[in-house]
Formats: C-alpha cells, structure tokens, sequence
C-alpha cells in the first residue's frame, strides 16, 4: 500500500516490521531499464530509492528517506487519498548502535470530511543508554457512536458526531541495566465532539474535554530490535496522573498501561509474536479518555472505533508472521478483548464484562528497512473490515 490509514480501517500504526533477513542490496536499477531511459532525472531517483528502500543507508546519508502516495478507502471514511514519509537516521552516523533512529509520517483525507495526520518516531542516542518517543495525532472523523459505557454499546441505537482530536505523546526512557528501563511521559489530549445526533449520550458530560497527564513507566526489553523484533520479551508498565488544574476534566483521574509482548522465532523465516494489553483508566477519566476497542488499529482489527467503550480494557492477541518472498511476508492472527468500567464488573454476574472475538489474515510489504507496510483483513463478532497501515500492530 504504501500509506496508512487510520481507525478500525486505521491510517498509522506502530512501527514492527515483519520481513527477516530480507537482502540489502539490488542488482535492479531504473537506469537499465530502456523503457525509462527519457525519464526525468527526479522520477530515476524515486523510483530507485523504492526499489531499494529496504537497505539501510544511514551510515552513509543524514536521513535515509521514503515517500509515497495513492488512493485510499475506510469504512468510516469513504474514498479519499494519502500520503506517507517513512525516514531513518543516526543522531551521529560513526555511533556503534545496530539500530537507527525512526520517523514515520501519514496525511489522509477523504470524501466525507475526514482528516489525519500521524506523526510517530523514536530517536535513538549514541549513548546507547536513551532514547525519545513520541508521536502526535490529529483528526477529524465523523464516527457512529452508541454511547460511553459498555453497557449503553450493547443497548442504545445508532447515533452519529463528530470528533476531533490532537494528541501528543513524548517519552524519555534511559537504560539502566542491559534490559531494565525507565521514563518519563507527558500526555496532552483535546477531544471535541461536534454534530451529535444524540448528545445524551454523553451522559452529561461537556463535549470538548482537553487533558494534561504527567507520568512513569517501567519497562523490561530484551528484543533484539526495536523496529522488528524476532525474538525476546517486552514487559512495560505507565502510571499516568491528570490534574484537575491541568485542564477541563471535572475532577483528577489516573490510567494504570501493562503491556507484554514475547517473540520467538519458529521455523524459517517465521516468528511468533504475542501481546497482552490492559489498561485501567478510574472512574472520574472524562468519556474522551476512556478505551475504545479497535483505536488505532493496533488491537481488535476489524471492529468499528468506538463500537464498545469504556473505562478499562484488556486485550491480547498472538499471531505469526512468515517471510514469504524478497520483501514480502504474510501474517494471521487470533485474538480477543473486552471493555468494563471497573474489575468490580468481573464479580458481577448482571454485568460481567462482553468477551469479544477477534482474528484475521493479512500482507506485508518491506517500505522501508524494518518498516512494513500492511494490509489487514479482521473479523470480529457481527463485522470485518481491512486496515491498510504503516508498521506492525505490536
């Protein structure tokens, strides 16, 4: 594909590639092809730069970057088309890192209005001890909506809105061991639902809610790259605070994220990835800030964003990637998820929390070295949909 697409038809993802061992280097060149000898000097040096897009050449440029562009489609947002900037780079191109830093960069728009612009990318140090995360999200989309509870997503009619966000994420992690890690994270959010056919759905709540949160995490990782991993274990944990006196929300809230991720290589060419997600957001969280299954495409895939939300969830999923062919691959996956207000509703036999099916097939391509590009196919409970996307889903 190329680019990406965002929501349960997501735009952007994280960035994992698939594709082991692919070659670094081409004996294909747009100069020896006759067709395109009167081609223009710039179209030579796009076409090449695809062509051999997946070997590395940060050591020999200040940025190693890609681009591309094509038509597009979502279930939520119609036709449209978008645009992708995948970059790497060494903050100091003599350092001894085995990894370079990252940058990716997705712009859609569509037919009926909706809008994205995903920015995500780590920076790596030469200190080999820490390195930058962040990632900015800014949209537009007109969505269903059901409601901001799990229990009002399995009972109220379809209604519509609205909503648009930014967001803007940036952790400092430094490493203090071979494989222990800490950091520091920020977090801003403006959410503002805008059209809403049934805005007591809402419960009450104000319609445009913006958050500040400041935050720790934990992390244990062994992977043996961050961009794609093929073996080794991820375990991190965030404790994220939000005053009251840092925004809108009407009172202090708090989110607890654990995330466990395992790979290890099966066959040739194949590896087996695991990932366990739960996040616990309390009570007083703001209906802006609570979880939505199938946001961002990274979780759930196939579902519609927004179709089931609430306060809390829990997510896990395990699938295998095969390398197919030069820089392509294949990959299937099974999995489930669930959304609660709080773990009170697991001892409640009247609400105990919906378990939701999930799995799928889908495509890889190697844009870029150790970024892939991906087309999903998810089927869940009562519906599917593809998600064409940059990076891997964990």
């Amino acid at each position: 594909m190329g680019l990406a697409m965002f929501g349960q038809t997501a735009l952007c993802a994280d960035t994992t590639a698939v594709v082991s061992d692919p070659p670094r280097s081409s004996t294909t060149f747009v100069d020896s092809l006759a067709l395109l000898n009167k081609a223009p000097l710039w179209m030579k040096k796009y076409l090449n730069s695809l062509i051999q897009g997946n070997v590395d050449h940060t050591r020999e440029k200040a940025i190693d970057i890609s681009f591309g562009a094509s038509p597009s489609y979502t279930r939520e947002a119609s036709f449209g088309i978008g645009a992708l900037c995948t970059a790497l780079y060494r903050v100091d191109r003599n350092d001894t890192l085995p990894q370079p830093s990252d940058v990716v960069a997705c712009l859609n728009a569509s037919l009926n209005g909706f809008y994205v612009l995903f920015i995500h990318g780590n920076t790596l140090f030469p200190d080999n001890r820490s390195r930058l995360k962040y990632r900015l999200d800014i949209y537009r989309k007109h969505l269903n909506f059901w409601g901001i509870t799990s229990e009002a997503s399995a009972t109220n009619e379809k209604s519509t809105y609205d909503r648009r966000s930014i967001n803007a994420q940036l952790a400092y992690i430094y490493r203090f061991t071979h494989s222990l890690y800490a950091g520091v994270n920020l977090d801003l959010n403006y959410t503002d639902a805008k059209n809403m056919s049934r805005p007591e759905y809402l419960l009450g709540e104000r319609r445009n809610i913006y958050v500040t949160g400041l935050g720790l995490s934990f992390e244990i990782d062994n992977r043996d790259n961050i961009l794609n991993p093929t073996s080794g274990v991820h375990l991190a944990y965030t404790a994220m605070a939000y005053p009251k006196f840092l925004g809108s929300a009407p009172s202090f809230f708090n989110s607890h994220i654990f995330i466990a991720n395992y790979y290890v290589k099966m066959w040739r060419g194949s590896v087996l990835a695991f990932d366990l997600y739960t996040k616990l957001t309390s009570s007083k969280a703001p209906w802006s800030m609570r979880e939505m299954v199938a946001a961002g495409g990274v979780r759930m895939r196939g579902y519609y964003m927004g179709s089931y939300i609430d306060n809390s969830q829990i997510a896990v999923q395990t699938e295998l990637r095969q390398h197919i062919w030069g820089r392509f691959g294949a990959t299937a996956w099974l999995g489930g998820a669930t959304v609660f207000s709080s773990l009170n509703d697991f001892k409640s036999k009247e609400i105990r929390p919906q378990w939701l099916p999930n799995g799928g097939i889908g495509l890889r391509f190697e844009f870029k070295h150790n970024v892939n590009a991906r087309i999903d196919y998810g089927i869940g409970r009562h519906t599917s949909g593809f998600i064409f996307a940059i990076g891997e889903a964990f």
